[in-house]
């Protein structure tokens, strides 16, 4: 069906930067919107960020200003630009899309892919 591939993810000192990418591939017809959520050790995945076709974009109040979101929908990628990090962004970093797909060419569907670590420790 969809397959997401993020990359990008890693240790970074407070304050520091790291871009995460996502990449969608399979029998994709149309890209929907895409989006970033997180899942902290003990606590439930969250929103971090979305974007839609159009390029609206929709933010968690607690990145809004550090973080930014963008797509390129001719690579059908989405980009997330985390800078002013904090240790409480440590997390899996998950990126989610809605595709319609040669199999469901008429009803969106939501796709996850298997997440990146980021932490933010000294």
């Amino acid at each position: 069906q969809v397959q997401l591939v993020e990359s990008g993810g890693g240790l970074v000192q407070p304050g520091g930067s790291l871009k995460l990418s996502c990449a969608a591939s399979g029998s994709i017809v149309r890209i929907g919107t895409m989006g970033w959520y997180r899942q902290a050790p003990g606590k439930e995945r969250e929103l971090v960020a979305t974007i839609t076709s159009g390029g609206t974009t929709n933010y968690a109040d607690s990145v809004k200003g550090r973080f930014t979101i963008s797509r390129d929908n001719a690579k059908n990628t989405v980009y997330l630009q985390m800078n002013s990090l904090k240790p409480e962004d440590t997390a899996v970093y998950y990126c989610n899309t809605e595709a319609l797909t040669y199999s469901s060419p008429y009803s969106y569907k939501a796709y996850w892919g298997k997440g990146t670590l980021v932490t933010v420790s000294s």
